[in-house]
């Protein structure tokens, strides 16, 4: 590691390299993990108890119902449980790969229900999901910062590791809902 580290002058010249990201990197992951995650925590309140206007799981149940999800209230009840914990668990930072992976699984169920009307959410499309979905990768992949709970934890840094976990469970979990619930 010595002969590296004297082939490499730049890795020498560079002390900021191990110091802690600047307070405003950190500021930013902390907005973006409240604005995503809160505003998830809020659709899966919507489905799971008809906070905000939303249709309980009910309603939800019958949504999901008529769009071949059977039996609709248990898919209804399991998105929303997904939204609210996995978007909690994001605006916390506490285990923040699991809280991507359940925010990025209910995203890709959306997409693939949108896929037939385009891009744009006007038409009914995947824009929406699509951000919401990227954001948890990106959340998963930079790591939480420093203000999250998660910061004890090994996976507070993030990296490709729990970026591949988060889209890796994500994806099966939302494979696993179009098997099963079609």
């Amino acid at each position: 590691m010595r002969l590296l580290a004297e082939r490499r002058p730049d890795v020498q010249a560079r002390p900021d390299a191990l110091r802690s990201p600047p307070l405003g990197a950190d500021l930013g992951l902390l907005l973006l993990r409240l604005t995503v995650g809160l505003l998830m925590a809020g659709h899966g309140a919507q489905k799971l108890f008809g906070f905000y206007d939303g249709y309980g799981l009910g309603g939800t149940g019958r949504a999901f119902a008529s769009l071949g999800f059977h039996p609709g209230r248990f898919y209804a009840g399991l998105a929303g449980a997904s939204e609210f914990l996995g978007g909690l668990g994001l605006a916390a930072g506490l285990f923040t790969p699991l809280a991507a992976a359940a925010v990025i699984g209910v995203m890709i169920n959306a997409m693939i229900l949108g896929v037939p009307h385009g891009l744009w959410t006007t038409d009914g499309g995947i824009e929406y999901p699509l951000c919401l979905g990227a954001a948890a990768l990106a959340i998963a992949a930079i790591g939480p910062g420093r203000f999250a709970l998660d910061r004890p934890f090994r996976w507070r840094d993030g990296g490709l590791g729990c970026a591949a976990f988060a889209l890796g469970v994500g994806g099966l979990g939302a494979a696993l809902i179009q098997l099963l619930g079609l």
